[in-house]
């Protein structure tokens, strides 16, 4: 664990006036640059509903900030923001479909294979296992993981269904089948747990989140979300390159929560932007906060280049924090953090300038 950090000096960069507001050309281009931001985000939902949507509100969080403050700085950012979202989520769609889909499929061709030789030793069910190996066979062929599930979920049900059927004629195996359907969930559990994590940090994923916010509202639950943007991460990755900023966010993530209580939950919201679950009132947040700004900002090491070397770069970012109150959905509460957290970095700017 990082030593007692220190705060972030001051950022000398020079603000960046708005562009003059009567000129219909900048703010006809500016308003398809916002527009294309959210179809490109609708579109990756179409195309993989498990991880669009994450890039969907990456995209609509930027849409947002240049509606709020249509600088050539906030255009510049959100470029290279862009840039960071579609490249980490093409990398992770391309990774999530080749390894998950492959240990479905693996799960289904075991089960399949299992119910055609049950059905083999009990011609009575002969026919209804070989239709049942077929209809999995055909699932494996499914690229959405979600309609994978679905259809595995109804495919074992059915096994589960014939297994009862067969319990007065072979104890045996029906025992063997159950342990096999128990590993089938199991694993099936699995997977679905590695779906909630954030595949480059390890912490909760904006998926994961937004979950555990919902349980939250729905037992009437008392707690906060702190939003949290990393200042001046697009400087790391343009100095020293996206694998060193990828160890940045590592090892920011650990220190994260390291210095959060168990009950807490730390997530990774997309791109350099972290969420803190807390449980407590806002009025109890700023203990928190002071405890992150004093312990996880600060120095930083981390590995550049070919030859490993080492560089200290100096971390903080901007915070928003948001309390639920009953009656607050899960998107009020995370926009009211959101527009908290780019008010800090907004005042901060105007501070230094």
């Amino acid at each position: 664990m990082i030593s007692l950090k220190k705060y972030l000096d001051a950022d000398n960069r020079p603000s960046v006036s708005e562009p003059p507001a009567d000129e219909p050309l900048l703010t006809t281009t500016l308003d398809c640059y916002r527009s294309a931001l959210l179809s490109i985000g609708r579109n990756a939902v179409v195309g993989s509903p498990a991880l669009g949507l994450e890039l969907e509100h990456g995209l609509q969080g930027l849409e947002k900030r240049l509606s709020i403050n249509p600088t050539v700085e906030s255009v510049q950012w959100a470029q290279s923001q862009v840039e960071i979202q579609l490249q980490e989520w093409g990398a992770r769609t391309a990774n999530h479909l080749k390894t998950k889909s492959d240990e479905v499929k693996e799960l289904l061709i075991a089960l399949a294979n299992t119910a055609e030789a049950v059905g083999d030793r009990n011609q009575s069910y002969s026919g209804q296992f070989k239709d049942l190996t077929s209809r999995l066979e055909k699932i494996g062929n499914l690229d959405d993981l979600t309609q994978i599930r679905s259809s595995l979920v109804q495919r074992v049900t059915e096994l589960k269904s014939s297994v009862d059927q067969m319990t007065r004629e072979s104890q045996n195996l029906v025992t063997q089948l159950q342990a096999e359907v128990s590993s089938f969930q199991s694993r099936l559990k699995a997977v679905e747990s590695l779906v909630l994590k954030d595949e480059l940090t390890g912490v909760a994923n904006r998926r994961s989140i937004e979950e555990r916010v919902q349980w939250h509202i729905r037992n009437d639950q008392t707690f906060c979300v702190i939003m949290l943007d990393l200042n001046n991460f697009k400087r790391v990755n343009d100095e020293h390159g996206h694998q060193a900023g990828d160890d940045l966010l590592k090892q920011f993530a650990k220190e994260l929560q390291m210095n959060t209580r168990s009950g807490d939950l730390v997530g990774r919201w997309g791109g350099d932007e972290f969420v803190v679950l807390l449980l407590c009132e806002g009025a109890n947040a700023g203990f928190h906060i002071a405890r992150i700004r004093e312990w996880v900002f600060g120095k930083y090491t981390i590995t550049v280049g070919a030859n490993r070397k080492t560089v200290d770069v100096n971390i903080d970012a901007s915070i928003g924090v948001a309390e639920w109150r009953n009656g607050k959905t899960v998107e009020q509460l995370i926009s009211d953090a959101d527009t908290a957290m780019y008010k800090d970095k907004h005042e901060a700017r105007l501070l230094k300038a």
